[in-house]
């Protein structure tokens, strides 16, 4: 079984010396799943257990635990191989996008240019109707003109600090015109995809900055639903809670509830207060990250390509042109239909998805206006809010594990080196007596 990545990265952010109750808090998961995790990363990376007299156990991690890890499993170093690769395909994933749009205007195009250069050939080497048939009308030919100067700053900014860039943009944008492209149809993944992972972390940290003794208002304001009735009166959200970091329910002399967590009460160094906020926010979902000239100008190539396709349509209308000339206008024939559905679905997924995205935010913000009040309500405590909240801090402890305080450490047994050195010190006294004497 390979160790957690989670729970690896946190301890290096708490120094390398952790508690259950610091990896609980950290990364949000539950005391036993902490404990679990934390048992198997000390026993594949070389991880110490201490304990402390009170019982409490701390862990102890060399600082290149994560050197011995890679060395000693094919996964770990497969996974870390695939997360590099990943990051390469998915980037030309999202560049082939772009890609595909200029290359279909280009076909396009090329097509129809084709197709009318070779019509009104037709036509000034036989002006009573040539091989094409009579219903064309004579005339200069149309193509359409493309400027690309500056095409290769437009794609991917290579420079952003070049006078060419100053010209063109005032602000540096995030993407390049390519992933712009991929942005503008698809968006730029759920804002909110560590929601859970977030909502523990704060719960976590208000808990342990009231050193593990709350009431239900306090957590309230990072919760959904906190049901009704009497669901909500005996406060059944509080549950979750309590199973994920063995909580323990408090009557006060009122016979309110009030809730103190001895496990994470327990820390390997002094916890300081830690900012959170003061409910839980989901984050609106953006339309784009791109900037919107990159969206203007997405819009425009999409309805350039849009227009000529149905203009190419137009022109291969019976297949007669496109069996005459054949060549690339045959093939741009079969393939015709996937060219106007492209063009087509290019504009109307980034419309779908603009209204989609209007509806989800407003059910989003509504769902943070509810966790705010209830922040409020917190802020603005009664008289009897307070009294509870007063009756919880009696349960309020920080249990610091101290090198001090330990009585084992699988490192070097310290009661037994206590007495090793006992017997040393009596030995080393009564060779001085004898010699002494």
């Amino acid at each position: 079984m390979a160790p957690n990545p989670t729970i690896m990265q946190a301890v290096e952010q708490l120094n390398y010396r952790v508690t259950v109750g610091d990896i609980a808090a950290q990364t949000g998961l539950n005391i036993n799943q902490a404990e679990q995790a934390l048992l198997v990363l000390a026993s594949d990376a070389g991880g110490h257990l201490q304990v402390a007299e009170s019982g409490e156990i701390a862990y102890q991690f060399p600082r290149n635990f994560k050197a011995v890890l890679r060395n000693k499993f094919f996964r770990l170093r497969l996974q870390e191989w695939w997360q590099n690769v990943w990051q390469i395909l998915f980037y030309l994933i999202r560049l082939s996008f772009g890609l595909i749009l200029i290359a279909s205007i280009a076909l396009i195009f090329i097509t129809i240019a084709i197709i009318l250069i070779a019509l009104n050939s037709s036509r000034d080497s036989d002006s009573s109707g040539g091989d094409f048939g009579g219903d064309f009308d004579g005339g200069s030919v149309f193509a359409p003109t493309f400027w690309f100067s500056d095409w290769w700053f437009w794609v991917f900014y290579p420079n952003y600090d070049s006078p060419q860039y100053q010209y063109h943009r005032r602000e540096k944008p995030q993407l390049n015109f390519l992933e712009a492209i991929f942005s503008f149809l698809f968006g730029d993944g759920n804002p909110n995809a560590n929601l859970e992972e977030r909502r523990w972390q704060e719960i976590a940290t208000v808990i342990r900055n009231n050193q593990g003794a709350i009431v239900a208002e306090q957590i309230a304001p990072y919760l959904d639903e906190l049901g009704e009735g009497y669901s909500r009166e005996y406060e059944d959200y509080m549950l979750p809670v309590l199973t994920k970091y063995n909580g323990r329910p408090e009557v006060s002399p009122d016979g309110q509830l009030v809730y103190h967590f001895p496990d994470l009460q327990v820390t390997a160094t002094q916890q300081e207060i830690q900012p959170v906020t003061p409910y839980l926010q989901e984050l609106p979902w953006r339309f784009s990250a791109a900037t919107s000239g990159q969206i203007l100008l997405a819009c425009g190539l999409g309805a350039i390509n849009l227009v000529g396709a149905l203009v190419l349509g137009n022109l291969l209308t019976g297949g007669t042109v496109a069996a005459q000339i054949g060549g690339l206008v045959a093939f741009v024939q079969s393939i015709y239909w996937l060219l106007l559905i492209y063009g087509i679905a290019f504009l109307t997924l980034p419309l779908v998805r603009y209204f989609w995205l209007q509806w989800r935010n407003s059910k989003i913000a509504k769902r943070n206006q509810k966790r705010q009040q209830r922040a409020n309500y917190l802020t603005q405590a009664t008289a009897e809010l307070k009294k509870k909240i007063t009756y919880a801090r009696q349960f309020a402890a920080q249990n610091i594990i101290k090198r001090e305080d330990l009585a084992y450490t699988t490192e070097t047994d310290l009661i037994e080196q206590e007495i090793a050195n006992k017997d040393k010190i009596d030995a080393e006294w009564q060779r001085r007596l004898e010699s002494g004497s």
